[in-house]
């Protein structure tokens, strides 16, 4: 299964996978059923989690049922406990949206949520976000995750982000991290897909953030807060719900 996975997500368009991906993988999530991992996001319990990544897929990483990841728990966990997100009436920007995501979110009665991508076919609007097409101060909370390291100009897309939200009104946008580099790598030079896939994780990625990453988003006029939600919980809780033990939430305000 390893194997399998890894060959699909390195050959086959994303945007093909987003579109059926999820169907043999809830037959599978039948034969998976247990209770030793749980994800908060659909509440199913498991035996294990699938492996998942490109090069050297993780272990217990995808839930066969809502396709979350290891940050997309963690996220949700996040939303749950530390935001207003299922609270009060917001207008919810979310780009490239994640599968396990959109038909919750729609469901919620106190948000007005509008999907963006430039190609994704699971998105209602397409965007770019380097030439957001809507007005100053429309939306009261953006998410955009794991589409910074893909943009051509990261500070113009953080600006037009940052012009967007409402003012008091917040984002989160995880990226791709190596926190063994003080400083975010990025070489457009590099444009063979083989040594970007080295260098930079995947073929399509032309920058690897590193320590500094908050302080890029700060460029944009973000007030960010890098917050360890993860290391603050029980180690019992971020087994079971296997959670990335290190990753950083950027909680960025205007």
């Amino acid at each position: 299964m390893k194997n399998i996975i890894s060959f699909l997500i390195r050959f086959v368009p994303r945007k093909y996978l987003q579109l059926v991906s999820h169907i043999p993988l809830k037959m599978y999530a039948f034969f998976m059923k247990g209770d030793a991992v749980e994800c908060p996001v659909c509440e199913q319990g498991f035996t294990k989690f699938l492996p998942y990544g490109r090069l050297n897929p993780r272990e217990n990483a995808l839930c066969p049922n809502c396709l979350a990841l290891e940050r997309h728990r963690l996220m949700y966990l996040y939303l749950k406990e530390k935001t207003n997100f299922f609270k009060d009436d917001l207008y919810v920007l979310h780009i490239a949206p994640e599968y396990c995501f959109i038909d919750r979110f729609e469901k919620l009665k106190n948000l007005q949520y509008l999907t963006a991508d430039i190609e994704s076919p699971l998105a209602k609007v397409k965007m770019d976000i380097e030439k957001i097409q809507y007005e100053d101060n429309t939306f009261d909370v953006i998410f955009c995750n794991h589409v910074l390291e893909h943009v051509n100009d990261f500070d113009k897309a953080t600006s037009e982000l940052y012009r967007v939200l409402k003012p008091g009104g917040w984002a989160i946008m995880q990226s791709p991290q190596d926190m063994r580099l003080p400083k975010t790598i990025e070489d457009p030079t590099i444009t063979d897909p083989r040594e970007r896939e080295r260098v930079f994780l995947q073929s399509d990625h032309l920058r690897l953030f590193g320590q500094n990453y908050g302080e890029e988003l700060k460029r944009a006029g973000f007030e960010v807060l890098e917050d360890d939600f993860v290391k603050q919980m029980p180690v019992e809780t971020v087994n079971k719900y296997a959670l990335p033990k290190d990753e950083i939430v950027y909680f960025c305000r205007k």
